[in-house]
């Protein structure tokens, strides 16, 4: 059976931790951020979990993580 082929969009966006959670950075970090509140910048920082009804999807794109 032949290689599968990683996405590497998916590959750069997302990580599996070791318990096989799926962690993503959370969006619109880049600029026009002094306009944001306080506590939506804080919360920015923070990494966020995907939704485990995506995990079969994102198996397919990472087959080999």
């Amino acid at each position: 059976m032949a290689k599968l082929k990683t996405n590497k969009a998916t590959k750069k966006r997302l990580r599996i931790t070791g318990a096989k959670k799926i962690i993503k950075r959370k969006s619109g970090q880049d600029h026009f951020n002094t306009r944001e509140t306080g506590k939506i910048t804080r919360n920015k920082r923070r990494d966020s979990e995907i939704n485990k009804s995506i995990k079969k999807t994102i198996k397919i794109l990472l087959p080999y993580s």
